[in-house]
């Protein structure tokens, strides 16, 4: 659906991504998960802790400036290689 809207709208100027987060370290996720669970997860990351809402928060504040000019169509995950692995 990403790609099908920026090539849509590519014409106008338009960029159009989506950002799927991984594991991010809230209180949410505290919750949800517990803390023996929260440490098997992280055992399973590369970089062997979870993502903090700041390091997405910036990267989408990038994402959406004027800096980025090219970038689009693209489904773009954070989650510190987690699904790489």
């Amino acid at each position: 659906m990403v790609a099908a809207l920026a090539a849509e709208v590519a014409e106008y100027g338009i960029l159009v991504n989506s950002v799927a987060p991984g594991f991010i370290e809230t209180e949410l996720t505290r919750e949800t998960l517990g803390e023996k669970e929260m440490i098997d997860i992280v055992k399973h990351i590369p970089i062997k802790r979870l993502g903090k809402p700041e390091e997405i928060a910036n990267f989408v504040a990038w994402l959406v400036s004027e800096e980025n000019t090219y970038i689009s169509g693209q489904n773009l995950i954070i989650d510190g290689g987690f699904t790489r692995v």
